[in-house]
């Protein structure tokens, strides 16, 4: 089996079912247990730090480990700096076979750091029986450091490791995430997969065709062209189920829109989205690419339409990252900024000189937006709450990342059309 320790909704798990494999997840949130239990991945809830390990000898072909990232992300107060050499401990003494995680917890000044060594205290239970075949391990930068000790480990017990960090957006996931990643093999020469995108697109060469460039979020919403559509405004997932709390009067100002005939779909040589009044779902064009959208209006003001530039902004700080539609977004954090990554209008002055009306207020993101920033599918089953469904989907490893780096230890061509755009 694949063993997945810290498996959180599913990231890793919906890769690999892509992959026609699966793994069986570790994992201790309740709602991301949920998550999993509705997108019918396999699971058990318990804490990794007290699993038995010596349940999994014999069985194990991969190990995937994501370890929380609070203590290490800059979202966070970054305590897992502090607790950095405690945590090379750990590592160290749990290659050796010793458990010092007891007496070295006390010490931490956040708790969660330690959770960044579990992943060796099964590699040594599973490397006296031979195993894993391969190790795949993910985390923000900072932790790089810290995966370097594991590759020196990992090579003195005969694999293949290499170390460095990736960006997300290079690999065609519709944001510019930088994670540092593990990849060992017992069987293979462990190497990064080739980057797909790059920020621009590259003509085709002797070697053959360029990569494309990065995926904008526009594409992957499945917005069309990119220099005016308006943001999603209708989709639930309030904290109590209900509709989505949007910021006073942008509701107003889209229903006026609609009510004066000026809220009508996009249409452009890329894409041509339809929605009907009855209620049912459009198809979005693509070059030859043909996608389901689900039932989601991209409304449009046609009398105001180049006069407002759409950008995703992070949060509410005045050094917040701000993102065109144009772009691939930054990556996506949320806890406690939950409701505040938010859609926002800029104007865009004319060649006749006029002013735009006043600015639509910010839209909020919803988790389906976020989702497929994250290239989980448009009906992915998040559970939970609005501040829990976000909460998952910011922890999440993009499934698209994820295929790209499990496919070459699988043996499985990895197919982008796997994952499609706003599907």
């Amino acid at each position: 089996m694949i063993l997945d320790l810290f498996a959180g909704p599913g990231g890793w798990s919906h890769a690999l079912t892509v992959l026609g494999t699966r793994d069986v997840g570790l994992e201790w949130d309740e709602w991301a247990c949920k998550t999993r239990a509705r997108a019918g991945q396999l699971t058990i809830r318990t804490d990794v730090a007290a699993y038995p390990t010596w349940i999994f000898s014999g069985r194990i072909l991969g190990l995937i480990a994501s370890p929380p990232c609070q203590a290490w992300s800059k979202a966070g107060k970054r305590l897992g700096l502090v607790d950095q050499p405690l945590v090379h401990q750990a590592v160290a003494d749990l290659s050796a076979g010793r458990d010092t995680r007891d007496h070295l917890i006390g010490a931490c000044a956040d708790a969660r750091s330690l959770l960044a060594a579990e992943p060796m205290r099964y590699l040594h239970a599973l490397n006296l029986v031979g195993e894993p075949e391969w190790v795949v391990m993910e985390e923000v930068p900072d932790v790089l450091p810290l995966w370097r000790q594991y590759a020196a480990i990992l090579r003195g017990w005969g694999f293949s490791v290499w170390t460095g960090v990736l960006n997300a957006a290079d690999f065609g996931v519709p944001q510019t995430r930088r994670r540092a990643i593990l990849l060992a093999s017992r069987v293979r020469t462990a190497e990064p997969p080739p980057p797909t995108h790059a920020q621009l697109a590259e003509p085709q060469s002797l070697f053959g065709p360029g990569r494309e460039r990065w995926v904008s979020m526009a594409e992957a919403l499945g917005w069309g062209r990119t220099d005016g559509p308006v943001p999603t405004v209708c989709a639930g997932g309030g904290p109590g189920g209900g509709p989505e709390p949007f910021p006073s009067g942008s509701r107003k100002t889209l229903t006026d829109a609609r009510d004066r005939g000026t809220w009508t779909p996009r249409t452009d040589t890329e894409t041509a989205l339809a929605a009907r009044k009855d209620g049912s779902s459009r198809v979005a064009h693509h070059g030859t690419r043909h996608h389901r959208l689900s039932n989601v209006a991209t409304p449009r003001f046609t009398a105001e339409a180049d006069r407002w530039s759409w950008s995703l902004r992070s949060n509410n700080q005045t050094n917040a990252t701000v993102r065109s539609l144009t772009e691939p977004a930054s990556t996506l954090f949320f806890g406690r900024r939950v409701n505040q990554c938010s859609w926002v209008a800029e104007p865009v002055h004319p060649p006749d000189g006029t002013e735009p009306a006043e600015a639509p207020p910010p839209i909020r993101i919803t988790a389906r937006e976020a989702g497929l920033l994250q290239t989980f599918p448009a009906d992915y089953p998040w559970q939970g709450n609005k501040g829990r469904r976000f909460s998952q989907i910011g922890n999440a490893v993009p499934p698209r990342l994820a295929a790209h780096l499990l496919a070459p230890h699988l043996g499985k061509p990895f197919n982008p059309d796997d994952f499609t755009l706003a599907a």
